[in-house]
Order: structure tokens, then sequence, then C-alpha cells
């Protein structure tokens, strides 16, 4: 049955593409996200899902879709250089081959269709709509995970997150950090969401007229249904106990003080509610959380800084990368403390553990080991650079009002969902993770967009005699 309702979904979504070629793309953020293929049984499972709806949601634009204005932006370079530099590092990977060739299959295609998103995301609506599908893909694994932590059923490495395959978004501290960064934008779209806005009768101007759709804003509905989703956001680092989630969420609590306008009232709510869940939370996850200080003691820990320190070396010899999976020719000795009770007597004993083949376990040393150097500064600077661009947006449009408010609002959300993403990847080895690629591709578009409006607004200006600006709304198409 489950089956069933997946193929009807995307048989209903591909078939509305062919009117609207845009929805091809939302259905590929829904395919990559989600991976159908894998939750179905046998309907999905031996198809190449991913890559017939990029071949569709590429050609709808190619053929369909307006290029007006459409320029290549410095993300997109980068996207494209680091492509073909990944590719000259597989080709001389230090790993095993088979495990190399497996991680470039998926990267290079998330980089691409990354890439490709600026040239589609071209109006207001498509980035809500863009937004939306990233928000509730990762919902469908959220808002499941949310419930079996509510009914009991959490605990390192045993919620079930639909799929046995502890990759992508299926990963404990990877759908933590990501829960938990798409915070921010849920809230965006309590305030500024226009696809669900309420009923025309439910709202009313001084003059009795329905306001436009964008004046209306979001719906009663969606603002319960977002403040549920952020709810089970919450629970999900709680449900996995990633340490990793826990950290997201201090990062969370701390970007929001930018934003509140009683900070000292904030920070004694935020301190009052830690105080009053920590009874509340499951014993399993205070005695792990608890490991944040007692490091040396968690033999996971010690590996993570055994598995960085062979990094660096290994980057010292290997400028340039060992390629995908370099990870697997490390041997590492970890030095722990466990403590022992001996008749009745407590002993702290020195062990030391052998580990081999140990992943990366942070996004910085992943690619520092795989790409090298080179790989390591291309990372940084498309992350600096798109968040310098949000920054000089948020500023930008800090106190715009009416049709503009929504502008400087969603660059400070995706700003923070950038920040905590890098915060989580400090922990996980989630330097290219599609989901954060495509919500970079989505970030790019967004700037074009303002820019093109700003560019409008000067030349309507300049026309008129530098008149007053006028709304530069674009028309609600797909």
């Amino acid at each position: 049955m489950r089956d069933v309702a997946i193929v009807l979904f995307l048989l209903g979504l591909l078939t509305l593409g062919a009117r609207r070629p845009f929805l091809f793309t939302l259905a590929y953020i829904y395919v990559d996200t989600v991976s159908p293929q894998r939750i179905s049984y046998y309907l999905l499972n031996s198809l190449p899902l991913s890559m017939i709806v990029a071949a569709l949601a590429i050609g709808g634009w190619l053929l369909l879709d307006g290029k007006k204005g459409t320029r290549i932006t410095l993300f997109q370079a980068l996207a494209g250089l680091l492509v073909v530099y990944a590719w000259w590092t597989t080709q001389n990977a230090v790993g095993p081959a088979e495990a190399a060739l497996h991680k470039w299959d998926w990267v290079w295609k998330a980089l691409l269709f990354a890439a490709f998103l600026p040239f589609v995301v071209r109006t207001r609506l498509r980035i809500e709509a863009a937004l939306l599908f990233l928000v509730l893909s990762a919902g469908v694994i959220i808002i499941s995970a949310g419930i079996k932590t509510l009914a009991g059923g959490g605990g390192y490495g045993r919620l079930n997150l639909m799929v046995d395959n502890n990759t992508g978004l299926y990963e404990g501290s990877i759908i933590s950090t990501f829960a938990i960064a798409l915070v921010p934008i849920i809230v965006w779209f309590t305030r500024h969401g226009t696809i669900f806005p309420p009923a025309p009768a439910a709202v009313k101007t001084a003059a009795g007229i329905p306001p436009t759709r964008t004046a209306r804003g979001p719906g009663l509905m969606m603002k319960y249904f977002c403040w549920a989703l952020i709810f089970a956001c919450l629970l999900i680092p709680i449900g996995t106990e990633a340490r990793t989630g826990l950290v997201c969420i201090a990062a969370l609590a701390v970007l929001m003080l930018r934003d509140v306008k009683r900070r000292f009232v904030y920070l004694g709510l935020v301190a009052f509610a830690g105080m009053l869940s920590v009874p509340l939370l499951p014993q399993s996850f205070q005695e792990r959380m608890g490991l944040i200080q007692g490091y040396a003691s968690d033999s996971s820990a010690g590996s993570r800084l055994a598995v960085w320190k062979w990094t660096i070396d290994f980057a010292r010899e290997h400028p340039t990368g060992g390629g995908f999976a370099a990870y697997h020719i490390n041997r590492l000795e970890v030095e722990t403390t466990q403590v022992v009770h001996e008749g009745g007597v407590e002993r702290v004993v020195q062990m030391k553990l052998v580990d081999e083949g140990r992943a990366w376990h942070s996004a910085y040393f992943e690619m520092l080991g795989e790409q090298g150097y080179p790989g390591l500064l291309l990372f940084l600077i498309i992350h600096a650079s798109a968040l310098l661009k949000m920054e000089r947006i948020r500023r930008r449009y800090a106190k715009a009002a009416g049709d503009k408010a929504w502008i400087g609002s969603l660059a400070t959300a995706l700003q923070h969902f950038q920040i905590i993403y890098l915060v989580g990847a400090l922990f996980s080895a989630i330097a290219l993770i599609p989901f954060v690629l495509l919500m970079l591709g989505v970030q790019t578009g967004f700037a074009l967009v303002v820019a093109r409006r700003e560019q409008a607004e000067r030349a309507g200006a300049k026309a008129r005699g530098w008149g007053r600006p006028t709304t530069l709304d674009q028309p609600a198409t797909v």
C-alpha cells in the first residue's frame, strides 16, 4: 500500500510537471531527499528514479522555461570547479576504488544539480516552493521520527528512520543537524509564507476587500503545522541521542538572540525551559550528553580526535587529497579511560584501542583528507561567500516593510540554516551531502531574484526621473 501511495504521488507531480516544468525540479528535490526508491518494496527500487526526474527537470527548463537574465554565479562556477577537481582526485584515490567511485557517483550529480537550481528558481513563488519541498521532504523523516520518540522508541542507533540504511538524512547525527537547521526557515514560513494563505473570506481590508495573496501571508492551519513541525525537529536530537543535535540546538538559541527584542527575557525563558525539560528527558539521553564533557572516557570521541590528527598528518604527505573514501587506509591507536569496579572499589584504567578505517566525522576533515587543501579552500569559499551575501541582503532589508519585508527575514533564515549546518559539520562528514547543496542552490537563486528586483527598481526610478520606486512583486507564476 505504501508503494502505491508513493507511486501515485510521483505520477501526479510529474503529470502536473508536463504543464508547469518547474514542478519537475520540485519532484527531484523530493526524490533526492526522501529517496522513495529506498522506501519502496518492489515498484520503484529497481528504477534510476533520480536520473529520470533530473533529466525531466533540466529538459523542461531547456525547452519550455524562460531564460531571460540567466547568468553564471560564483557558486555555480565554484561548484563546477569542485566537480572537475573531485573527478581528478577520484582518478588518483588512495582508498578502495569501488568506495571512491560509489561516492563520486552521487557527489558530481548533487553538485551539478545544485548549480542548475539558480537557473530555475527565478521568482518569489519558486523560492518558496523549493524551500517548502526541502522542508517537507526532510519532514517526512522528521515527523515519523518525532512520533516514535514521543512513543518511547528512541535511543542511540535504535530510532527507526523508515529505512534500514544509515546514510544521508537517514543517519542520526545528520538528521539531527538538519532538523535543527531547518527551524529558522520553518519560522519564516509562519510569518511570510504565501503558498498556503488563509481563505479570502477570513481576511478583509478596512474597505472590506480581500487583500492580495502576498499581503495575506500564511493561513492559520499553516502556522499550526509549522509549530508542530518545529516541535518534531526539537525532538530529533532526543530520539537519536546525537550529541551533534544538542550542539546545534545551542547554536540555534544563540542565533535567535539576533532578532529578539527583549534579550534578557529570552535568555531567562531559555534557561527556564532547559531546567524544566531536564527531568523529562530519558536517562540514556542525559548519560550520553554527559559524555560531551567527559570525552576521555568515550572511545567514540577519542577515535574522532585520533582520525582528525591522522588527517592532518595525511594532508602533509598528500596536500591535494587522497580522493573519496581515503579514510579506509587509516589505522589509529586510541587512548581512553574506563572505570573498573573491583571488590567494591572504583578504579580508573587507561586503555589503548586499535581502530582501522575510521570515518572522518567532520566535514572539514572530510574535505581536507579527500580533496586536500584546494578542495577544503573551495568548500570554505563557497560557504563564506554565501554567508556574506545573505548578510548584505539581511542588512539592506532589515527595516523593510510591505512587499519587501520577506526579503531580509528570508536572508536571515537561510543564513542561520547555513551557520547551524556549519556547526553540525564540525562533527559529521556532511561536506557534500545533497540536501545542503540544494539549499545553497536555492539560496543563490534567491540572491539573484533580489539583485534583479533592485536592478529593475533602479531602472524604473531612472525612467521616472528618480521618482518614487515602484513595487517589484513579480507575477506569482510557476
